[in-house]
């Protein structure tokens, strides 16, 4: 005798339920392994040197809680998902519709907002500083998205380019008097001049291999700028660098600063919105140079050497030199991020460039969408603003970074706004000549 429809329903509904209930146990006792340590047993050194330590089992049960209730939402939504696609359209064609015209519409929104935030948080100097660093890591987002969005060279040691840029500033203001402005495209000539010289001894090297030269070059420099104190300061910094003027004119409250010129009272955020116009305007023409570079010719060699290497050697482009070009523009623009953190904070030392900046800007790149303006500007927005939002849970902060990590890996590979079409194709079909088609049509 066969089941009749209602048994086998309830039979597979069974089935589901156990299988569901089996992958969440599992989960849950992964997790118990993995925060155990992390989480359950807290261990610091004592006054005396001797290890002392704690135990926090409830915050670990409530954490294996989560991933228990979470494995179990996420399998069954999983499942309504799948079915649902095999059968009607999940997202129906008008929320589509305006979902395509709100992407549209974020890039201008996002410029918009960035132009009035001193205006709307003008008493606010915590949100302004936020705002400066964001968009210094959306400048440093872009110009790494050169080597690695569009030419595909996994680059961990952009951190070095950085730090040139900015002891490179440092040094020719301090010891030259050279004012921002002449030393800022100093600092991008710089360093580009370095990342042509490290592109050299990569041209034969791709992948991991890549990788872990380009990581090298990032602490060698580190290592340069601490043992040569006579000239970097070693461990010391760089200190009393001068801050930038309104060309030529300080923003200070003396009689020729900007202020008393203008007619109006001196305020020190004065200082503070004109750098956050000054690396808005650094970041705004970073991307219209990438957008222009995307189309011209050297963008389509970037785009097709992140395709396939032996496939762009095939069409006759000249991967040496297309490569020296990506590490050079990039480079320059992780250059003229450095020149302006060293104008900004007025000292620098070797701390402010570890392999945790080249990591940091990675991940943005990355977890935006390789290749993706758009995608590094909110990936950059989303990951600063998000470490200061758990600044008060400093504990629990790079573990939920890094769950937020790994969920964007499984959901979105290709970052938050990952797309590989080519910047310039045909959007319509266009007819051969016969003559060039072996079949005697096109």
């Amino acid at each position: 005798m066969t089941a009749s429809a209602p048994e086998r329903t309830s039979t597979s509904r069974a089935t589901g339920a156990a299988f569901i209930f089996k992958k969440a146990l599992i989960s849950a006792l992964v997790a118990l392994v993995l925060f155990s340590l992390m989480i359950g047993i807290r261990t610091e050194a004592g006054p005396t040197g001797q290890l002392i330590y704690w135990t926090r089992f409830g915050d670990l049960a409530s954490m294996v809680a989560i991933v228990f209730g979470g494995s179990i939402v996420v399998e069954l939504l999983r499942q309504w998902w799948g079915a649902a696609g095999t059968t009607i359209r999940v997202i129906p064609p008008p929320v589509q519709t305006t979902l395509a015209v709100a992407g549209r519409l974020v890039a201008p929104a996002l410029l918009i907002f960035a132009l009035l935030v001193p205006v709307i948080f003008y008493h606010q100097r915590y949100i302004l500083d936020l705002g400066i660093l964001v968009l210094t890591y959306v400048m440093l987002g872009w110009g790494l998205n050169i080597v690695v969005g569009l030419a595909g060279l996994l680059d961990l040691g952009y951190v070095a380019f950085y730090s040139v840029g900015a002891y490179s500033y440092a040094l020719l203001s301090t010891n030259f008097d050279l004012s921002f402005w002449v030393c800022l495209p100093l600092a991008g000539i710089l360093a580009a001049f370095w990342g042509v010289l490290l592109g050299f001894p990569v041209l034969r090297l791709r992948g991991d291999y890549l990788a872990i030269v380009t990581l090298a070059f990032g602490e060698i420099i580190r290592l340069v700028i601490i043992n040569w104190q006579s000239l970097t300061g070693g461990p010391n910094g760089i200190s009393g660098i001068p801050r930038p003027t309104f060309f030529g004119i300080p923003l200070t409250a003396s009689d020729n600063g900007l202020a008393a010129k203008l007619g109006i009272p001196f305020s020190p955020t004065h200082r503070i919105v004109f750098l956050f116009y000054l690396i808005l305007a650094l970041a705004l023409l970073t991307n219209w140079v990438t957008i222009r570079l995307r189309r011209l010719p050297i963008g389509r060699a970037w785009e097709a050497l992140r395709e396939d290497e032996v496939a762009c050697r095939a069409l006759g482009i000249n991967t040496t030199t297309t490569k020296l070009t990506a590490f050079a523009t990039g480079a320059m623009f992780g250059g003229f991020a450095g020149a302006f953190f060293a104008t900004r904070q007025g000292f620098i030392s070797p701390e402010s460039f570890t392999f945790q900046e080249s990591a940091l800007v990675l991940a943005i790149v990355v977890l935006g969408g390789m290749g993706s303006q758009l995608g590094v500007a909110l990936a950059a927005l989303a990951m600063i603003g998000g470490f200061e939002l758990f600044r008060g849970l400093e504990q629990f902060r790079m573990l939920v970074f890094g769950l937020a990590m790994v969920l964007l890996m499984i959901w979105r590979p290709r970052g938050l706004i990952g797309h590989r079409a080519p910047t310039v194709f045909l959007k319509q079909s266009q007819a051969i000549s016969s003559d060039l088609v072996k079949e005697g049509h096109g």
